[in-house]
């Protein structure tokens, strides 16, 4: 059994919290686990992605194209971006609140405010606009824990790893804030 992950979304967003709880998750469950992350452009609000495999025996953390189990998107055009990569099956969870790059901004490009519809054609995807949602929780930051709870779900690993980690990686003033978004995403339907 593998379960292949992969994350993308914008400098800032979250995604090197995101992996590491995902991966200290897979540790305590008793999976191998490996990921990797390409965050370079992170500073300049560029593109950032990732993966994480979790098995029984995991050699590489890189997904081979189109064997992808999950995307989890903290954008909706990071999700059509890295859909390619997903199995015919694959499961989106994406924050459908969008980002607009630099380009877009500058109004040089339209942004493509149908690639979810686009998306719902040829996957599953589960969709909410976890920065509204995080904001009503008290900070939009916790908007990738919300995706983490929903991508909790829909893996065979107990919630309560899942709270213990989060709990393990976030600030001790963000703890109860954190744990909210998780069971949010968690109840997500």
């Amino acid at each position: 059994m593998t379960i292949n992950i992969m994350l993308a979304g914008v400098g800032g967003q979250g995604l090197i919290l995101m992996t590491r709880i995902i991966c200290q998750v897979a540790l305590k469950a008793g999976y191998d686990v490996k990921s990797n992350d390409v965050v370079g452009l992170s500073q300049r609000g560029g593109m950032v992605w990732g993966n994480v495999r979790i098995g029984d025996n995991i050699h590489s953390p890189n997904i081979p194209s189109g064997e992808g189990d999950y995307l989890v998107a903290m954008e909706p055009l990071e999700a059509l971006r890295w859909s390619n990569g997903l199995k015919k099956d694959g499961v989106i969870i994406v924050n459908s609140k969008p980002f607009y790059p630099t380009l877009v901004q500058q109004e040089k490009y339209q942004y493509p405010h149908e690639a979810v519809a686009e998306l719902k054609e040829k996957y599953k995807v589960l969709e909410i606009n976890a920065f509204e949602e995080g904001k009503n929780i008290g900070k939009k930051q916790v908007s990738n824990v919300i995706l983490i709870g929903i991508l909790a779900r829909h893996l065979d690993i107990s919630p309560e790893i899942w709270r213990l980690v989060i709990d393990d990686n976030v600030p001790k003033s963000a703890k109860e804030m954190n744990a909210a978004a998780f069971e949010l995403g968690y109840n997500y339907i």
